[in-house]
């Protein structure tokens, strides 16, 4: 019974010890793209997971680590989709608002000469 106290306390402070670590690597500098961010949340959730899966069978340091590489993968994979989606949305938002520019001065242009067409 001891050892299995054991191996949930190691778990918990293994899952303790990689949310201390996310907390203070996204304190360290500017904002996180959104890649970081799914990456982040990618390798906490796999950590956590693994560490739970790792304290079933007797090995929760494994599980995490081992949950933890593998979500860090799968987070940067799905932030780098994310990350590339709001990229393409927002250069099809630039080349919307320059359109628009363009229409509003063929829009003054067409009114000029309208004016200058009725003064003759």
């Amino acid at each position: 019974m001891k050892k299995n106290a054991y191996r949930r306390r190691f778990a918990v402070i293994i899952i303790v010890g990689v949310l201390s670590a996310a907390t203070a690597m996204g304190c360290a500098g500017g904002s996180l793209t959104t890649r970081e961010k799914a990456a982040g949340i990618g390798a906490l959730g796999g950590a956590v997971a693994g560490g739970l899966i790792g304290a079933a069978v007797g090995h929760p340091g494994a599980g995490a680590a081992i949950g933890g590489g593998l979500g860090l993968g799968a987070g940067a994979l799905i932030g780098d989709q994310l990350q590339g989606q709001e990229q393409t949305a927002g250069q099809q938002q630039q080349q919307m608002e320059q359109n628009q520019a363009e229409l509003d001065r063929d829009r003054q242009e067409l009114e000029r000469l309208k004016r200058q067409q009725g003064e003759y």
